[in-house]
């Protein structure tokens, strides 16, 4: 995987969209500090330093891809995540759909995917990921929802470029089988590590809010939610 190393950046996916051209298939861009992160519904990703990682993996597609995956990318990611912090720090992250990180229920990374689409041709995905690394808890506290720090779990300072070796690497270990099977690969890795199936949630899909029990999750990433004696199909959505 080729490796572009920014020292400051608005955003690392914003940097990918603009040179999509110039770029190739599995380029990663990481910078150490992102001045305009955002994540998931246009929140944003607040910028704690450059001991933590800012990254965008981009994907440029080919004719033997099929691109109703290219959502589902979001999750892998967010699995190879999961593996890499049980791996290296033991701890337990879980998954909340679709694709947020989180331990003891505080969130430790957000993932974002934006496709970029030029005259009818689809150019590329840049997969972006913000992961709290060494943020401590004083700069933690500042965020409106519970969040937090590979530091602040294990009480030690995580090495970034070391870090973004390990994800990187596994990644890429877990890229070609993906390409060729989507969700279903990983499905079962998915479900070992969802937070959510089983229990009672709400889902914001689009501002109107549906309750119900999770059932699990389709072949294709999407949410499975019993509303009442029904069992309703979500692509798309926000688990509240």
């Amino acid at each position: 995987m080729k490796i572009i190393h920014l020292a400051e950046i608005n955003s690392t996916n914003d940097y990918v969209k603009k040179n999509i051209l110039q770029l190739e298939n599995l380029t990663a861009v990481y910078a150490d500090r992102q001045t305009s992160g955002r994540g998931r519904l246009e929140r944003k990703w607040v910028d704690f330093g450059d001991d933590n990682l800012f990254l965008t993996i981009f994907l440029k597609p080919n004719n033997m891809i099929d691109q109703s995956i290219y959502p589902n990318f979001t999750q892998l990611l967010s699995v190879v995540l999961c593996m890499v912090i049980e791996e290296e720090f033991n701890l337990i992250p879980k998954i909340k759909w679709p694709n947020d990180v989180l331990i003891d229920n505080k969130k430790i990374a957000g993932i974002l995917a934006e496709g970029t689409v030029h005259g009818g041709e689809f150019l590329g995905l840049a997969l972006g990921i913000g992961v709290n690394l060494n943020t401590n808890n004083e700069k933690l506290d500042k965020i409106d929802k519970p969040a937090t720090s590979v530091f602040t779990e294990i009480g030690e300072i995580v090495d970034k470029e070391l870090f973004l070796e390990k994800l990187l690497t596994k990644f890429c270990l877990m890229y070609d089988v993906f390409v060729c099977k989507g969700f279903p690969y990983i499905k079962t890795f998915y479900e070992k590590r969802a937070m959510f199936i089983g229990k009672n949630i709400s889902v914001n899909v689009l501002g109107e809010v549906h309750e119900g029990i999770a059932e699990g999750i389709t072949d294709m990433g999407a949410l499975l939610l019993r509303e009442k004696t029904d069992i309703n199909t979500y692509y798309i959505g926000d688990i509240l």
